[in-house]
């Protein structure tokens, strides 16, 4: 069969309009994807991985997570640090960051509130830890440093309610975080470590001995804050983080873990 040179040009221009239609439908999820800097609190590292993968499945977006002591966050952001939103181990940095104006009005909601523990090594004693922290049978106690972590603020006003803050000075190891508090506790460097309770219910940890989960009048609740920084404003995919963060699924997750999640956070509600 003979072809003209019409028959081929319409053949090539065919080829050529398929082509174009195709990358038009790419150009969408191209455009679409974006990265997203989040600064969190080192208690939250377990649960925040979990739903980063979740919400870069859902979304295509990529989420790059920094995971340190919220006083060195904090610190960050007031010198330039490019995050997108911060979710703190406390209230006070995230407030503080909002009186500073670098928060999206508004933003700001508690997005879990979690819970103090005492544990101990097994090699130490066979007491529970409160009876071996009220009796100073061990050698050493790690803490968050309570200037940096909430938690470890936590830590002090325990001791200090229990009357043994002086007294446990000279057996003080302070972590940067509460993260590295419990590497203390797991490399045998310590007797004895107050965690939050999140930390026991990953399946990394090691066995421990009974938990004390401190009661909650011998501490400031850790109300623990989200908020979504200015320089989000322009990235819809930092918004779209956000309110994942108030999903349903997202919340179940989160208590899974031993925190509380305020019903006040009013679940599902969402910033434009």
């Amino acid at each position: 069969m003979a072809y003209s040179h019409r028959t081929i040009k319409n053949d090539s221009v065919k080829v050529l309009m398929r082509f174009l239609f195709l990358l038009v439908l790419m150009l969408p999820n191209v455009a679409s994807s974006a990265e997203i800097n989040v600064a969190v609190a080192s208690n939250f590292t377990h649960i925040i991985k979990k739903i980063a993968a979740l919400f870069e499945a859902d979304s295509g977006h990529k989420v790059n997570l920094s995971i340190a002591s919220s006083g060195k966050h904090y610190a960050q952001i007031r010198y330039g640090a490019p995050f997108h939103l911060f979710l703190s181990a406390d209230q006070e940095k995230p407030v503080a960051l909002e009186q500073s104006g670098l928060v999206v009005t508004g933003s700001r909601f508690t997005y879990a509130i979690g819970k103090l523990v005492l544990v101990a090594a097994k090699r130490v004693s066979e007491e529970p830890p409160q009876s071996i922290l009220m009796s100073g049978s061990f050698e050493r106690i790690a803490i968050a440093n309570p200037k940096l972590a909430p938690y470890g603020k936590a830590a002090e006003e325990t001791l200090r309610a229990l009357d043994l803050w002086g007294a446990s000075q000279a057996k003080l190891v302070m972590g940067e975080n509460i993260a590295q508090t419990y590497q203390f506790l797991n490399t045998g460097n310590v007797d004895l470590a107050f965690i939050s309770v999140s930390q026991l219910l990953d399946n990394s940890l090691i066995d421990v001995q009974e938990v004390w989960e401190i009661p909650a009048s011998m501490y400031t609740p850790i109300r623990q804050d989200a908020v979504l920084l200015k320089s989000a404003e322009d990235l819809p995919a930092a918004m779209e983080f956000y309110n994942f963060l108030k999903n349903e699924k997202v919340v179940r997750m989160i208590e899974s873990f031993g925190y509380r999640v305020p019903k006040s956070q009013n679940i599902g509600s969402e910033l434009e």
